[in-house]
Formats: structure tokens, C-alpha cells, sequence
């Protein structure tokens, strides 16, 4: 959410901002509530200070004997209005609070403009594609045959999109995730197990909602949702809290099943472990100072960036433009895997930087040293990394002429095998 003083003070800006990303939003009618608040809050405050002279007067005068009659009809009059005043001023804020909402993030002038993906810019390119001498197959025939993910049986037990993974399969998934959350640790993130079903407040105070409901699952008889990422949990740990400015940074890694429903889509782009509606994360989190914010959201892209490295696949970064990088970032860059089965590139991480947007939605601030009054910190996040797609280049990557798939020695230590097939 955007300051509203910085809206009011700000307003050719925050406009071309949410038209740089394609999003339309009513200022106007923010600035009319706005001002109609901030007369009615001036008009209520001379009416209350009138009511306190006027009643040090009445106390006065009975005290003396004297008629108070006047003075305490012309109070109720004054009563009442302060009353009116009171409950419209409520009316406002609550439809300001949710026009509020409605309004997006400003992207950082680093950020290209842009309307779809064709306009995001590479900023960076690891890794050469395997040279081989046979023809690659895409990852969904290759796990069918070695029957280490089953999406059939998946889409018989829940529906397409969640799919079992089997015998070798699912311990490289568990070994991928164990790998994530040490290779986190080891720069520096402290480990934290989160709910993965979360209240409105937190859907709302990290910006799903009112912007992703469609995206994702809901347990309506309990109204909670079921997290699309661990952002969601993780970011909500220190809601309505004032941290100190020697807590800062705070850097947390945290490992979850997540839940999109991915509606619309639909196509090729969905085949194998390309889209799923229920996959696993491993999520970074960081709240940190302001005026470090840039160089920690550099920090996070290459925590993300180092673990295809460290799994020798080819990937690309991404700086997203603002017309493909969302309602609540600042800046967001995306790392996208090479997959050589299918001669795409598949996204395995998002790094974003939101400033304060999140944290002044989750009421976060944190007090200077300085003894300066309390500031609200800024939140980014980063997948390190999603598991799906780096299976499926992985598989597709590492395959070999006779149909095995061989694992990055990295992983050895995880799964105890070297080889699948």
C-alpha cells in the first residue's frame, strides 16, 4: 500500500505508475474522500475543543447558581454533530482503506518500460546448453517411462496438476528441497517451518489479495487460504511488530507445498512439471533497512542464481518490464532455466523488491537508532528456487542416450544414488 500523503503529494507519478503496469486505478476519487476526510476531521476537532470551552463554562456557571439551560441545549446540537461527523468519518476510511488497496506499487526508474514479456530486458546469462548427439526428449516421457512422477494417477486422485512423484522421484524432490534449505543457511537465511494456510490479513498484508483471489485455494467454511508461497506466511511473521534497527536485516529461508489454482491456463506450456497446481518451494524472505533495500534485493539474485550454478544448469536473468512485473513490486528480476527437451526457457525464480508497500499493508516498522520516529522496513522475497521446473531441466539436462537421467554431484550426498534408470 502507498502512503496517502505520498499519493496526494505524488499524484502524476503514482498515475503513470499504475498505467506502466497496465492497471487502472481511481485517484480522483481518492482525493476527493481524502479531502472531504480531512475537512470533517478539522471541522470534528474545532466542535471538540468548542464542546471542552463550553463545558468548563456550564461546570462554572452551576457552580455559581447561574442558568446553564442555554449552554447545555447549544451542547447537545454540538454532540450530535460531532456523532455525525464520527460515524461518516468511519464511512470514508473504510471505503478509502479499500480504494487504497486497489492501488499498485510504483516501479523503480531501473525498471524498463514495457506491456508484455518480449519487453523484459537480460541482464545476465550463465551455463551452456548440453551438446549431445541424439535427440532430447521433453522431461514428462522420460519420468513416464522410468514411472518416477505419475500424473495420471495424480489427476485420478485430486486432478490434473498434482501429480505423485515416485520411488527415485520423490526422494530427488526431497533431496532438491534439503539441498535449497542448506545452501540458504550456509549464506546466511535462518530456517523457519510456516503454516501453509493463512488467514485474510495475511492474504491481504502481502498483496494477494484484493489482487489474486482468483489464484488461489480457499477453505471457505474456515476462511483461510492455502498458501500460493511461503512468501505469504513467512512475510506475515512480524505483522504489527516494531522491530529495532539492530534486528535489521532479518533473512529468513523457509521450505512449502504451494497452491495456485492457475486458472486460464491451459496449452502446451502446462505438459509435465511445466505448471502445476500444487508443487514445492523454497522461498527466501528478507525484511531489511531502506536504504539497503537495492543492494540486498542484488544479494537475494544471486543466493538464487548460485543454486543453478551449483546444479550446472543453463539459466538467464531476467529484469522484469512494468507491464509484466506485478501489482506490488518495486523491481523484480525472474531466473529462467534452460530446458533443452522441450528448447524453452522455464522460470524457476522470482526476486522482488516491494520498499514498504508490503510492510505499511502488515502495519511493520522498526525504530532508528537515532531514537527518530519508527519507520516502516522494506520487504523482498525470492524463490530459492521452485522445484518443478528445475526438475523438469534437470531430467531433461542430465538425460543420457540409453534413457537414464544422471544426478548433479551436488545432490549425491542427498540421494544416495548417482544415477535414475
Amino acid at each position: 500500500m502507498l502512503d496517502l500523503k505520498f499519493i496526494r503529494e505524488n499524484l502524476e507519478l503514482v498515475q503513470k505508475g499504475a498505467e506502466a503496469k497496465g492497471i487502472s486505478v481511481d485517484l480522483q476519487e481518492i482525493i476527493t474522500l481524502d479531502e472531504h476526510r480531512r475537512k470533517l476531521i478539522q471541522e470534528g476537532e474545532s466542535l471538540k475543543a468548542k464542546r471542552n470551552d463550553v463545558s468548563a463554562q456550564i461546570g462554572k456557571l452551576k457552580r455559581e447558581g447561574g442558568d446553564a439551560s442555554i449552554a447545555i441545549s447549544e451542547m447537545e446540537s454540538v454532540k450530535n454533530r460531532i456523532q455525525a461527523i464520527d460515524g461518516e468519518l468511519r464511512d470514508i476510511e473504510t471505503k478509502l482503506n479499500g480504494l487504497l488497496l486497489t492501488v499498485p506499487n510504483i516501479p523503480h526508474p531501473s525498471v524498463p518500460f514495457g506491456k508484455t514479456p518480449e519487453d523484459n530486458k537480460p541482464v545476465f546469462a550463465w551455463g551452456e546448453p548440453p551438446t549431445v548427439d541424439f535427440p532430447l526428449k521433453p522431461h514428462w516421457e522420460i519420468t513416464d517411462r522410468l514411472g518416477i512422477i505419475d500424473f495420471s494417477r495424480g489427476s485420478k486422485v485430486t486432478g490434473a496438476g498434482f501429480p505423485f512423484y515416485v520411488g527415485k522421484g520423490a526422494t530427488l524432490e526431497r533431496a532438491l528441497i534439503n539441498f535449497f534449505l542448506d545452501q540458504a543457511l550456509q549464506r546466511g537465511y535462518k530456517e523457519i517451518a510456516p503454516p501453509i494456510v493463512v488467514n485474510e490479513d495475511s492474504a491481504r498484508g502481502t498483496g494477494q489479495i484484493p489482487d489474486k483471489e482468483d489464484l488461489m485455494y480457499v477453505v471457505e467454511r474456515d476462511q483461510l487460504y492455502m498458501v500460493p508461497t511461503a512468501e505469504v506466511p513467512v512475510t506475515n511473521f512480524h505483522r504489527d511488530e516494531l522491530l529495532t534497527e539492530k534486528d535489521l536485516p532479518i533473512r529468513y529461508a523457509a521450505y512449502t507445498p504451494c497452491f495456485r489454482r492457475e486458472a486460464g491456463s491451459y496449452g502446451k506450456d502446462v505438459r509435465g512439471l511445466n505448471r502445476l497446481h500444487q508443487f514445492d518451494k523454497v522461498e527466501l524472505v528478507k525484511f531489511v533497512h531502506p536504504s539497503s533495500s537495492y543492494d540486498e534485493l542484488e544479494s537475494l539474485r544471486n543466493d538464487a542464481e548460485h543454486l543453478l550454478q551449483l546444479l550446472g544448469l543453463s539459466y538467464r536473468t531476467l529484469l522484469m518490464c512494468t507491464g509484466d512485473m506485478g501489482f506490488t513490486q518495486t523491481k523484480k528480476f525472474d531466473l529462467e532455466v534452460w530446458a533443452p527437451g522441450q528448447n524453452k526457457w522455464l522460470e524457476v525464480s522470482s526476486c522482488s523488491n516491494f520498499e514498504a508497500f508490503q510492510a505499511r499493508r502488515m502495519n511493520l516498522r522498526f525504530r532508528p537508532a537515532n531514537g527518530s520516529k519508527p519507520e516502516f522496513v522494506h520487504t523482498l522475497n525470492g524463490s530459492g528456487l521452485a522445484l518443478p521446473r528445475v526438475v523438469a531441466a534437470l531430467i531433461e539436462h542430465y538425460q543420457t542416450p540409453e534413457g537414464k537421467i544422471i544426478i548433479p554431484k551436488v545432490l549425491h550426498h542427498y540421494t544416495k544414488f548417482e544415477t535414475i534408470g
